[in-house]
């Protein structure tokens, strides 16, 4: 089966982020390599913070801060509509900026959208047409 290990971010302001990410409850792993890379454990994934022209060069792709919307939204999945305002109001508190307010949905669930300090755009979502797992992973409905 498929699967995503790490999520890399390209940032600018490293420590920034990083504090942001751990009032948000990430955890900062000691394999972290000072000024280049922060691991942020997660509760089923991990998260990469890497300085945005280090991140470049080892792709091999010219350095640039994206301007607008970058087409990628990361999402997490909680368990209660209460769950998405209380994770939207902590984004808020620790430097984020609330995107869109959270909202009953078409699909009949719930969601909003914080950016990180740095414009990574996230979305909160309660989907109450997905099995949400002890550890935090969603069971997606699969056919035959």
């Amino acid at each position: 089966m498929p699967h995503i290990s790490i999520v890399t971010l390209g940032v600018d302001d490293l420590r920034n982020v990083a504090r942001f990410y751990e009032a948000l409850g990430w955890r900062i792993s000691p394999a972290s390599v000072d000024g280049t890379v922060t691991f942020l454990q997660g509760d089923n994934i991990a998260l990469s913070l890497f300085d945005r022209h280090g991140l470049a060069e080892d792709a091999h792709l010219a350095a640039g801060r994206p301007t607008g919307f970058r087409g990628v939204a990361l999402a997490t999945n909680v368990g209660s509509e209460e769950q998405v305002d209380e994770t939207l109001r902590t984004a808020n508190r620790a430097g984020g900026r609330i995107r869109k307010a959270a909202r009953h949905t078409d699909w009949g669930g719930y969601s909003g959208y914080f950016e990180d300090p740095e414009g990574h755009l996230w979305e909160v979502a309660y989907n109450p047409h997905f099995d949400l797992l002890d550890d935090g992973r969603i069971s997606l409905p699969l056919g035959d």
